[in-house]
């Protein structure tokens, strides 16, 4: 005769492998991008001995190494004036960018007059405006600041008129039968089913403000990590170059992480839905 089947157990033991799981992924997730990079670094570096590869044609990663000790002070300093850059770039972009895709939404004559314009100004260079900047405003941080804005904000206007466009038609009917008001139906229905877009556009932009706040730098600056790349390739100091690669690598990565940290705190319910474990059994 067969025991009874007892639910709590069961229920339990698929908790607790659910949590070994994520465990797992959350360890998977970091791990395996360290051991390929590590990897690289190794094939590179014994390519680079081998093969006797001049050091200011392709640096080995020890020399890369050296300098990031080294000159870590003068990395440290150019790499706060390119942060300033890119947050007040990023802030702006956002400040500017949701409101203006909350207008295009709920404004149909607004989104026809300003949308193709906007289309319109992701053609022009951004490289081509950087020295308009550079004559109206100078050589100081706003010029890197307006160009780190206009290359970032474009996916967060984007990115959020998709996901408030995307909510269906039957939950605005759903919100009409319980008397809830427009307000409180953007609140508690439409903003939340955006996020996810909305924060999709957010990790975007904060990726393209650092290349934005490059190419202010490469046009006209007296710091920060794009200058510091300019001068290492005038001297031809390809260890530096590469180091400062790695900088501004850094500063990216670390903040795409801060973004997407924010994302799991606001939104946990769609981080974890789209969580997959294949090949795994209980």
């Amino acid at each position: 005769m067969t025991e009874p089947l007892d639910i709590e157990a069961v229920e339990a033991r698929l908790q607790e492998a659910l949590v070994r799981r994520a465990v797992r992924a959350r360890a998977t997730a970091v791990l395996y991008p360290i051991l390929v990079a590590a990897a690289l670094a190794l094939l590179w570096e014994i390519g680079s001995r081998v093969l006797h590869i001049p050091t200011f044609l392709v640096p080995a990663p020890s020399s890369v190494v050296s300098v990031l000790g080294g000159k870590a002070h003068v990395l440290v300093r150019h790499g706060w004036t390119s942060t300033q850059e890119i947050v007040l770039g990023y802030v702006l972009s956002i400040v500017v960018g949701i409101p203006l895709a909350l207008g295009i939404y709920f404004w149909p004559p607004f989104a026809r007059s300003v949308y193709p314009l906007l289309v319109s100004s992701q053609a022009v260079p951004k490289t081509a405006i950087a020295p308009v900047f550079v004559v109206w405003f100078g050589f100081g941080l706003l010029p890197k600041v307006l160009i780190a804005f206009l290359i970032a904000f474009f996916p967060i206007v984007i990115n959020t008129v998709i996901g408030l466009a995307s909510l269906e038609a039957e939950k605005i009917y759903l919100a009409r039968s319980m008397a809830m008001g427009p307000l409180s139906t953007f609140f508690k229905i439409r903003l939340p089913h955006a996020l996810p877009s909305i924060f999709g556009g957010l990790k975007i932009a904060i990726t393209l403000a650092v290349v934005g706040a490059v190419v202010g730098e490469f046009v006209g600056a007296d710091a920060g990590l794009g200058h510091l790349l300019l001068e290492a390739n005038g001297a031809m100091d390809t260890p530096l170059l590469f180091a400062g690669l790695v900088g501004l690598t850094v500063i990216g990565v670390v903040f795409f992480l801060l973004i997407e940290t924010a994302e799991r705190l606001a939104i946990p319910w769609h981080v974890s839905s789209r969580t997959t474990f294949k090949g795994e059994s209980l």
